[in-house]
């Protein structure tokens, strides 16, 4: 039964290409927003919090959190989306963690990522 829903997800889910990113990197999702019969673009920029699902999982989720207008807002994005356009990704984080959810809770200097130095032909980092 397991090898009937693999050979299903594989055959119908589609083949989408997104850069290999982590918790605590900030990036920008471009998100497709169907509104009627219009469509429109909707940019989410923020922290990646968390990533759900396995490596090769069709049905992985990743959450990124962002502050607006003093508020925080989190959002979750199935990696199988077809309304994901693209994933940018703008600064790497340096977290010792999976899960950020520490970040909710935190303000001010507490809740900024440190930066992960990108070497070049490296896509681990230090």
């Amino acid at each position: 039964m397991e090898q009937i829903l693999k050979y299903v997800e594989e055959q119908l889910l589609p083949k989408t290409q997104f850069p290999d990113f982590k918790p605590g990197d900030n990036i920008t999702v471009h998100y497709k927003i169907i509104e009627g019969d219009k469509v429109r673009t909707q940019q989410f920029r923020g922290n990646v919090i968390q990533i759900k699902g396995g490596p090769q999982n069709a049905k992985r989720t990743f959450t990124v959190r962002k502050i607006s207008s003093g508020v925080g807002v989190e959002r979750v994005f199935p990696i199988g989306s077809p309304n994901i356009e693209k994933i940018e990704i703008n600064k790497y984080g340096k977290v010792r963690r999976a899960r950020l959810f520490y970040l909710r809770d935190a303000q001010g200097k507490r809740a900024r990522i440190k930066e992960r130095k990108m070497l070049t032909g490296n896509k681990t980092g230090n």
